[in-house]
């Protein structure tokens, strides 16, 4: 029994070490085997290709859903501590909405009582006309539009024109059907605005440049490049808060505003038809 045993190693050992040997290299000429099979189109190989994947596709469908089971558990897990902390922050924001609704309340109430005792008639009411510019007049001494909308559509004199992005000038001529608009860089325009930081008012004065100035600023306001510039509403006609332009430079005493509106190249604008509140009695005692 050991000499046969003996004898069977004897055979076994170098058969092995030779398998070994040339392990490594079958392996590389059987994969070039395989990646040359795989791009012959030869009719046996697609079918036997063909079966190979019909064979081994429900083996991968069934290795698959363990995975997918596995995802869909982590997913869930993520869902669950994601809804979590979106919850809480539901919370928060429910928490601070109440507390904004209850001071909305009380200012409401305050409101209310002031208007009272100030007897204001009636809320600032502003609607708007839409109209096209059909006719411009731009030379080195004059910069105006001309709409075709006029008295007929409720246009008046001194109400403010707006483009897409904010004012662009006022009416200053009324026809029946027509209306001509001074714009913002003309020399004979005059703005009544403000600072949208920090509220110093001033006066916003075309000098038939792109970039008007602003007169008659406070000397203690704070005012700095990319600062926003924005209607005051004084006068009555003009409403308040519209978008005039932002600060181009400030400089040697000069500050000026870059206009939002690009008013060389206004198709379609917004007459303002701007109504302000009065203090009843106004009108008598004057």
């Amino acid at each position: 029994m050991a000499l046969r045993d003996s004898r069977v190693m004897r055979y076994a050992v170098p058969i092995r070490v030779l398998l070994n040997r040339f392990a490594y290299v079958f392996l590389i000429l059987a994969a070039f085997a395989l990646l040359i099979m795989g791009k012959a189109e030869m009719p046996g190989i697609e079918r036997a290709r063909s079966a190979t994947v019909d064979a081994l596709a429900p083996v991968l469908d069934v290795i698959r859903r363990p995975i997918d089971a596995v995802h869909a558990v982590i997913g869930g897990f993520r869902d669950v501590v994601f809804l979590h902390s979106e919850n809480a922050r539901l919370r928060d924001e429910n928490f601070r909405l109440k507390a904004w609704r209850d001071a909305a309340g009380r200012y409401e109430e305050e409101n209310a009582r002031l208007r009272n005792l100030l007897r204001v008639t009636g809320e600032p009411v502003t609607t708007f006309v839409s109209a096209s510019v059909v006719g411009e007049a731009a030379s080195s001494y004059v910069r105006t539009i001309v709409l075709n909308a006029g008295m007929r559509d409720g246009v008046e004199k001194g109400q403010a024109v707006l483009g897409a992005d904010g004012m662009a000038g006022r009416v200053i001529d009324v026809g029946q059907r027509a209306s001509r608009v001074l714009l913002l860089t003309d020399l004979n325009s005059r703005i009544p605005v403000q600072l949208e930081r920090g509220g110093a008012r001033a006066i916003l004065a075309g000098d038939n440049t792109s970039a008007p100035r602003l007169e008659y600023l406070p000397a203690s306001a704070q005012i700095s490049t990319g600062d926003r510039i924005v209607t005051s509403g004084h006068g009555g006609r003009i409403p308040p808060g519209v978008s005039v332009g932002v600060v181009l430079s400030v400089g040697n005493g000069i500050v000026r505003v870059r206009p939002m509106v690009d008013l060389d190249r206004l198709d379609v604008v917004s007459v303002a038809r701007h109504e302000a509140p009065r203090v009843a009695g106004a009108e008598t005692a004057r």
